[in-house]
């Protein structure tokens, strides 16, 4: 079992080319990447997001991609469009002038323009650069993982020991369970005797057909059955190695149901308390399965 938080960094060189990839991922119910690459990579977006689709089923994923070129490339990186900037120092200064305004257009103004500065790329053939960039990628990938991995082992402790916590609840209830009818029984023969009324055989009659319309109504045995069958798949859920979050949270909304029903049916102070108990491990191991891939 995984969680859905990471961090990874991988590194390779290409021809005086540093690539570093750096990848963090978060909760979110769906599976999201968004790869932020230099412009010179763009075209190995696709590649990059199959690779990571492939480890990753879960959760908003964020790649960011730096390419350094090393010194022997560095002089080549930037030019000045000499041409550009002399338009655009004709054009400062004839503005100005029309304006009524002193000064010339700076060196710093004329630089900023657009298209003034161009930067020339350090990558002649990007897909040459993939070999390099699959490399560094999957560096990252298993760093992510192995912390996702790490924290999915104590997410899978803290669901175990809470998961506990309500089997405890349950079979205190199940134990309780069939003297709630007996102790039904027994309030209602000590009203009628508090009150000094004398029951007919037609009244006793009456009185045993109330109490099975209660046994009734109370009946909780197949709640129990089915919630202590969730226990046993949430279970087997933790000890899974593939993704398991949507399938708990489906088993924790399964669980609240059957909880509800009990408090619901079960028209007793003790097991009440005992639902209450299991509504609150239920809600921790709801927000706790928020955090599972």
């Amino acid at each position: 079992m995984r969680s859905m938080t990471g961090y990874g960094c991988g590194e390779s060189l290409h021809e005086g080319c540093r690539i570093t990839i750096e990848i963090s991922s978060v909760n979110r119910k769906q599976a999201e990447v968004s790869i932020n690459l230099p412009r010179d990579l763009d075209v190995l977006e696709a590649r990059m997001r199959d690779e990571i689709q492939k480890q990753i089923s879960r959760g908003r994923v964020s790649v960011r991609v730096s390419l350094v070129s090393g010194p022997e490339r560095a002089s080549a990186q930037t030019r000045v469009n000499r041409i550009l900037a002399a338009a655009y120092a004709a054009e400062f200064t004839a503005l100005a002038s029309e304006l009524g305004l002193e000064g010339k257009p700076t060196l710093d103004t004329i630089l900023r323009a657009p298209g003034v500065l161009e930067a020339d790329s350090p990558v002649e053939d990007s897909e040459a650069l993939w070999p390099s960039v699959a490399t560094a990628l999957a560096t990252a990938l298993t760093q992510l993982v192995a912390m996702r991995q790490q924290e999915g082992v104590h997410l899978a402790k803290d669901l175990s020991e809470r998961l506990d916590l309500m089997r405890r609840a349950a079979a205190a209830v199940r134990e309780r369970a069939p003297d709630v009818v007996q102790y039904y029984r027994q309030q209602l023969h000590e009203r009628i005797a508090a009150a000094g009324i004398t029951l007919t055989e037609d009244d006793r009659e009456r009185l045993l057909k109330e109490v099975a319309l209660f046994a009734d109504r109370s009946d909780i045995t197949e709640e129990l059955t089915r919630l202590e069958s969730h226990f046993h798949q949430f279970t087997q859920c933790l000890a899974q190695a593939e993704p398991v979050g949507r399938t708990l949270d489906f088993l924790a909304q399964e669980m609240n149901r059957e909880v509800n029903t009990i408090g619901s049916k079960a028209n007793d102070a003790a097991i009440a308390r005992e639902v209450v108990q299991l509504k609150a491990e239920l809600e921790r191991i709801r927000e706790q399965a928020q955090n599972i891939e």
